[in-house]
């Protein structure tokens, strides 16, 4: 009996390693919230606020390592502070496009991912509210692309999987003065495997 669950063992044991050098083809949705933060030197402060994101993703791996590109719609608020306390709401949509580098542990549907990797995010939108004090001083102009880097980790259970991700940013996104403007953001997020 004792032979029996030693290679029975030893069989799923090597199913699952070979599972993970075998290449596969994953596809499916994804949607969560961010909490982004714009930050510039010296002159600004900024708290984070909650905003949305909700797209696709796909992810291409052998050997434990797979690349994750996405594409997914994200709202995006913040609040800049001066100095002198006062404050500018900045809302607005990118389309933004992550190619993830990562890594999965784990077997039979169950597993826990480590990802990496670049960010190109473009401006669909631009709303902006100033306060009456702030006048023209808080005129914010977002370039229409930025890049940002990711980190993040997830976990898959079946089908479905949830990341915790951080980014930031690489590239100035303020123009016109406000040249030293970079988002950087937390996502937390839910994944729903279709294929």
């Amino acid at each position: 009996m004792r032979k029996i669950i030693l290679s029975a063992f030893f069989v799923a044991l090597s199913f699952s390693a070979f599972s993970q050098v075998l290449p596969s083809f994953q596809f499916g949705l994804k949607g969560g919230l961010n909490l982004s933060k714009l930050s510039t030197e010296n002159t600004f402060s900024s708290d984070n606020r909650a905003g949305y994101y909700a797209g696709l993703w796909t992810r291409i791996g052998a050997a434990g390592i797979h690349l994750q590109p996405e594409l997914y719609l994200s709202g995006k608020n913040t609040t800049l502070k001066a100095n002198t306390g006062e404050e500018n709401k900045v809302t607005f949509t990118s389309l933004d496009v992550p190619v993830l580098v990562g890594t999965k542990i784990g077997a039979a549907g169950v597993g826990i991912r480590l990802n990496t990797g670049p960010v190109v995010s473009f401006v669909l939108d631009k709303e902006q509210s100033f306060g009456d004090a702030a006048g023209d001083v808080f005129k914010g102009n977002f370039k229409d692309q930025n890049f940002a880097w990711q980190f993040g980790a997830g976990v898959d259970i079946g089908k479905l999987g949830l990341d915790l991700r951080y980014e930031t940013g690489l590239s100035k996104i303020g123009k016109d003065g406000y040249n030293d403007t970079k988002l950087s953001l937390f996502t937390f997020g839910l994944a729903l495997k279709l294929f």
